[in-house]
């Protein structure tokens, strides 16, 4: 049956149930009568949704409250073991993989190494699938209790009908690499576990604003910045946020040669890669056969040595020179988009933290305009060094809220009998 608005019985309850879920999955435990003025619901339609919930094993008591004069009311919550993620983050250094419950309660993680410089797809896709297989065996849980798995990539994430998921990332290599399909071959989960890809950015963002610094805000910028750096864009008309590749706005006509193959990119002069490499042109002396992590702390150390030790200066000019490159870039999206909060996560962000944040901030107002840079306020991100594998796991989590908690079936093969579909719209849920 069809509505005048177009949607269906089905589309109806299954509203209603994805609303009564995410109450309490960010508000709860509430109660059945707290979840009527939350959702906009009567007392009925909540008993009937809280029954049908409860009798999926998606929603379980909590607990009870006193009530004014009345009976004690029982409060409520989503089951955490109703359901398991998996967030991905495959990274410029390494590939990280996370399995966490329907609460996000980290249960297991593993990391497989990149080397340096190469990003092969075949060595990408097959830490991808072992380090799922480890985490899965660690935990015993059944891979058919999973929702989904959540990848964060670098690049820019095309969804074809034909391959699924397509990655375009330039930066390393990645040529229209058929991402989600090659993951299918040979996986090692079931046909219904889906796959959600996305830029990595973006699962940092989405991390950001559902659990960290961005709860609250109705316009934010969420940059990640890391090897390179990239951000994500979360307005009222993109709720769910879309990665722009900020890393290669041009900053200086004719500068240094970007990874992308430009001249002059934000990334070329404020990505850690080129951080390093920047130190090392200038004088410096950057640790050799290491990791990026590892010399960007030893450069830190060198930039701002402990008390009594004389700063190097090589160091400090190149990291000072950094946080004006990232404060001028900061200015554009402070400019094009006028956003409440800008936040600074991704690793290297963090490792360069509250000691580079003033100057950051300072550079960011300095080239903006007045007034949207008066109502900015630019901090670090909350979530650590995780949130792009949290925001991962979040892709699996919010489509199975707008399924109204349902798990994905199968595709039957051949259109379905004008009989059937009639039958499963009558059918009660």
């Amino acid at each position: 049956m069809t509505g005048r608005n177009g949607r269906t019985v089905r589309d109806l309850r299954r509203a209603n149930r994805t609303a009564v879920l995410q109450r309490l999955y960010f508000d709860g435990p509430l109660s059945r009568f707290e979840l009527g003025p939350a959702t906009g619901l009567s007392s009925g339609s909540i008993s009937n949704v809280v029954a049908d919930l409860v009798g999926d094993g998606l929603v379980e008591e909590a607990g009870s409250v006193e009530s004014d004069g009345g009976r004690p009311r029982t409060l409520l919550r989503v089951a955490p073991t109703s359901g398991h993620l998996i967030g991905v983050d495959v990274g410029e250094t390494r590939v990280r993989v996370e399995l966490f419950d329907l609460a996000l309660t980290e249960l297991a993680r593993t990391e497989r190494p990149l080397e340096p410089q190469r990003y092969d797809v075949e060595v990408v896709v097959g830490h991808v699938r072992d380090a799922v297989t480890e985490v899965i065996a660690a935990t015993g849980i059944g891979p058919e209790q999973l929702l989904g798995v959540g990848i964060g990539v670098p690049g820019i994430v095309e969804r074809t009908p034909e391959r699924g998921a397509v990655v375009h990332g330039q930066t390393i290599g990645w040529d229209a690499v058929p991402l989600e399909e090659l993951l299918r071959e040979g996986s090692p989960l079931p046909g219904p576990v889906p796959y959600f890809i996305d830029n990595g950015a973006k699962t940092l963002g989405q991390a950001e604003m559902w659990f960290g610094g961005g709860r609250g805000a109705h316009n934010a910028v969420v940059v990640l910045f890391g090897s390179g750096v990239g951000a994500c864009l979360v307005t009222p008309e993109v709720e769910h946020g879309r990665a722009v590749e900020w890393g290669h706005l041009t900053v200086r006509v004719r500068g240094r040669r970007c990874r992308c193959g430009a001249l002059g990119c934000l990334e070329a002069y404020a990505g850690a890669e080129s951080l390093l490499e920047r130190w090392g042109e200038a004088g410096g002396r950057p640790p050799r056969d290491t990791d990026e992590e590892t010399a960007l702390t030893a450069m830190l150390a060198a930039a701002y040595p402990a008390e009594g030790g004389e700063p190097d200066p090589v160091a400090l000019g190149v990291l000072e020179e950094t946080a004006e490159y990232l404060g001028a870039g900061l200015s554009d999206l402070i400019n094009l988009f006028q956003p409440e909060r800008i936040l600074i996560g991704g690793w290297a962000g963090l490792q360069l933290g509250t000691r580079f944040l003033p100057a950051v901030r300072r550079h960011a107002t300095s080239y903006a305009l007045t007034y949207p840079a008066r109502k900015v306020t630019v901090e670090l991100g909350r979530l650590g060094p995780d949130a792009v594998t949290v925001g991962a796991a979040i892709l699996p989590l919010a489509d199975f809220f707008a399924r109204g908690g349902r798990r994905p079936e199968p595709v039957p093969e051949g259109p379905t009998p004008a009989w059937q579909a009639v039958l499963e719209e009558r059918a009660p849920r």
